[in-house]
């Protein structure tokens, strides 16, 4: 098993890099080459965490810049009917720390953000993984909301849960509404307060 490589990255291609090691160019499946662009013919150094995927009829290398979505990806694997493309295409539109925030909040709708990730799809992540992302600091179960699938469970207060729909209103995720809802202090009772304090946490 590679669990990272350290090195040079020679090229980026749509969905994948060339890296040098040790004078071995290893091609790895990158969910975002952007993050890779400005060290392409550097010459500087740079760890890529990866994980070795084995098939019958291939052995690839998927990799990421940050440990924890080589972790996230991990877990999507777990999940029935996701394998690595699908993984890389929801890592692709979200990181890891927000992917978390979409199952904890049962977000489907960013989910399905990701090419090939249907409804179903989305729902299995949430339902599988929602017990294995681990709490996120700052929220309770009052900030819980529902994404539309049929899972109730809106803010405590009501002027926090116009809040939230006026958010979601003006283009902002579900998921991203109720974490930054969920930095306003209680000490508001306004619904136009409540959605100040929350695009101020939004910018």
């Amino acid at each position: 098993m590679i669990g990272f490589i350290k090195g040079r990255i020679i090229s980026c291609l749509e969905g994948m890099i060339l890296i040098e090691n040790n004078g071995i160019g290893y091609e790895i499946n990158v969910s975002d080459t952007s993050e890779f662009d400005s060290f392409s013919g550097s010459g500087e150094e740079i760890t890529v965490y990866t994980a070795m995927m084995v098939r019958e009829d291939d052995i690839s290398l998927c990799g990421f810049r940050r440990k924890a979505d080589l972790d996230m990806f991990k877990k999507l694997l777990t999940v029935n009917g996701v394998g690595a493309k699908a993984a890389l295409a929801v890592l692709s539109v979200m990181k890891a720390d927000e992917l978390s925030r979409a199952i904890v909040f049962e977000d489907t709708d960013s989910i399905v953000r990701a090419p090939g990730i249907g409804k179903k799809t989305a729902q299995r992540i949430v339902l599988e993984l929602r017990d294995k992302v681990g709490d996120i600091s700052g929220l309770t179960s009052e900030d819980r909301v529902s994404s539309g699938d049929g899972i109730t469970a809106e803010p405590g207060a009501d002027a926090r849960g116009e809040a939230l729909q006026a958010l979601v209103a003006l283009g902002y995720s579900r998921s991203e509404a109720a974490f930054a809802l969920s930095k306003v202090g209680e000490e508001y009772t306004d619904v136009q307060d409540y959605i100040r304090q929350a695009l101020a946490k939004l910018i």
